[in-house]
């Protein structure tokens, strides 16, 4: 049985939908379809006839009605197939402001998802913390759309901690043909080297990285008291001078040796900060990687 959604929520995906389907539309977007022109699936225009075009694609009643010979003109669909994979451990309920990394992350899975739908694609979720959560094939439609985005927006997980080794078998028995995989994360688990080269032959991966900006410089406050949302352990950190300086420069390492991992791996990753706009640049990053 589906969960009757708030009217916040409701809000909120309907301003998604409709921010994102105007940003698509705007000439910074582009388009999902291919550019080739011939006989495809999806009408494109009516243009003049030119010499050599295919007789077979005439608009009779069209050219009658204005005197010129005019031909019907299509573009080829290319869809593919797009598996959303989106961390809901507790380590992205994080956040030093007022919003958190899985709001964060929650609105772009739902951002890739209805650009998916709306360039033809089928697009499926996977939620994932120390297990696998919650899986639903991929799919077409608005309806399968509106199903992907309430689980996105109301789904709690069950286990707390990160394991992403939890979920490579479900990715690799899929066995999708041309198959897209978004990883959306924090990737804080910091053994990712094994997982991403298990996964990497089956899949074209885009990665995204969403930070807040506590963890990738510490700021000069002191004593901090710490409290691990995974564990529910609790320390205290020393943030002054020398140590805090020392601190910042492990999370500037960790980041930069992710990112070797992911360049080894022939990986994209778009980073995302907590304190930062990014609707527009998810947008252009996803589409210029769909490889059409």
């Amino acid at each position: 049985m589906s969960k009757v959604l708030a009217p916040e929520l409701l809000k909120k995906i309907a301003y998604i939908k409709v921010y994102t389907k105007r940003l698509l539309n705007s000439t910074m977007a582009g388009d999902s379809r291919s550019a080739q022109r011939g006989s495809g699936f999806e009408f494109d225009q009516i243009r003049e006839y030119q010499m050599g075009d295919d007789v077979r694609h005439i608009a009779w009643h069209a050219s009658a009605r204005t005197n010129t010979l005019l031909v019907k003109e299509y573009v080829e669909e290319r869809n593919r197939t797009i598996i959303v994979a989106l961390d809901v451990s507790y380590s992205t309920y994080f956040s030093s402001g007022e919003v958190s990394k899985l709001h964060i992350m929650q609105q772009v899975a739902a951002i890739l998802t209805i650009v998916a739908v709306y360039g033809k694609d089928r697009v499926g979720l996977l939620l994932y913390a120390a297990d696998l959560e919650l899986f639903i094939p991929p799919n077409c439609g608005n309806v399968h759309m509106h199903c992907l985005l309430q689980q996105i927006f109301t789904y709690v997980a069950k286990n707390k901690t990160t394991n992403f080794n939890a979920v490579q078998k479900q990715l690799r028995a899929l066995k999708q043909k041309n198959a897209l995989l978004v990883l959306i994360s924090d990737f804080l688990d910091v053994s990712i080297d094994d997982w991403i080269r298990a996964i990497t032959p089956a899949y074209e991966i885009i990665a995204i990285r969403c930070l807040d900006s506590i963890e990738q410089k510490i700021p000069n406050l002191g004593f901090v008291t710490l409290h691990d949302l995974e564990t529910n352990q609790t320390c205290m950190l020393d943030a002054r001078g020398r140590s805090g300086a020392l601190i910042s420069q492990k999370l500037e390492q960790r980041a930069a040796e992710q990112l070797l991992i992911f360049k080894k791996h022939g990986i994209k990753c778009l980073d995302l900060v907590n304190d930062e706009t990014f609707v527009g640049e998810v947008i252009r990053f996803f589409r210029r990687r769909m490889a059409y």
